[in-house]
């Protein structure tokens, strides 16, 4: 089977910056959209779009931690959003469409991790639900300002999608949870996504692509029990985080891939592809965990398979006859 899931020599790697991938690049003018993007990654891919001049829209289950977090930043404005609540995607998405911008840019940041067992909604498994199907109820929903300026939608997966392909027999986790199960067919779901949304908006000139980040320490790992964290080795025996390990990142570099997939000119005419290190990911070697991509994270069948499910749960398709 022919991929397009292979490196092409961006000149970048695991150790940059955002700010250097938007080196030479001037935003000037676009508009983007970045959920989470107060905290974390999310937060510093607002601050290196704003410094390249673009303006960014935040929406946030947390506006006031979020403009108090983004505060001295030009060019930002906070709304609400919980992406575990559709009625709140539906409103924000109304409320935006109604200013009749047109976006130039889309990140889906925002995520929750390993969690406990959660029900949202008509009781959704919570991180299918708000990694996933908010994030589907939201680019559908947005696709009236997203189609004419031709915006580039980015998903943010992760290697956990490593953890689980989508369980089709049980989806909503009804019979036994799993956390980190949970979070690989969320994050699954995420590249996925970008894969179906890349075929049905390309002749519009839409691309979409989905990324691993990079290991970092952010608030995503909240719902990790201490002890937890310190048997996977992410801290010492007295609970410090070990920031100096291998292969972990600042936050500054795990927000580069999900800039550059946002912005690089190599990716003009590509899309679908999953992303990592700035660069396009190779397939994952059989039974490695460490690096590349599923090959049922990038099948298009699964991907059409899941677009169906999720319109129907949402109730939303952009792209519905």
């Amino acid at each position: 089977m022919t991929t397009a899931q292979h490196r092409i020599g961006s000149g970048f790697d695991a150790l940059s910056t955002a700010d250097d991938v938007l080196s030479g690049i001037d935003l000037s003018g676009r508009l983007a959209l970045v959920t989470g993007g107060y905290s974390g990654i999310g937060l510093e891919t607002t601050r290196a779009l704003t410094r390249a001049g673009a303006r960014v829209v935040v929406p946030a289950r947390r506006p006031e931690a979020a403009r108090e977090a983004l505060a001295g930043l030009d060019g930002v404005e906070v709304d609400a959003l919980d992406l575990g609540d559709l009625e709140s995607v539906r409103a924000f998405a109304d409320r935006f469409l109604a200013s009749g911008r047109t976006l130039d840019l889309v990140i889906d940041n925002a995520g929750i991790m390993a969690c406990p067992e959660t029900r949202v909604g008509p009781g959704w498994e919570a991180q299918f639900a708000t990694n996933h199907l908010g994030h589907f109820a939201l680019v559908n929903r947005l696709w009236p300002a997203i189609e004419p300026g031709g915006a580039r939608v980015v998903s943010v997966s992760s290697r956990g999608h490593h953890f689980s392909g989508i369980r089709w027999d049980d989806i909503q986790w009804e019979h036994g949870y799993e956390k980190w199960a949970a979070y690989g067919q969320a994050k699954t779901a995420n590249v996925l996504f970008a894969v179906h949304l890349d075929r049905l908006g390309r002749d519009a000139g839409v691309r979409a692509f989905s990324l691993h980040p990079g290991a970092i320490f952010t608030p995503l790992q909240r719902h990790i029990p201490v002890a937890e964290q310190i048997e996977r080795g992410w801290r010492d025996a007295e609970g410090n985080l070990l920031l100096d390990q291998a292969g972990v990142k600042t936050p500054e570099q795990g927000a580069a891939t999900q800039v550059w997939a946002a912005t690089s000119p190599l990716l003009d005419g590509l899309g679908g592809v999953y992303c990592e290190d700035c660069d396009i990911a190779e397939p994952a070697p059989g039974g490695d965990e460490r690096s590349g991509v599923k090959d049922y994270a990038v099948d298009p069948e699964e991907a059409a398979r899941l677009w169906e499910l999720s319109a129907r749960l949402t109730g939303v398709d952009a792209f519905a006859d």
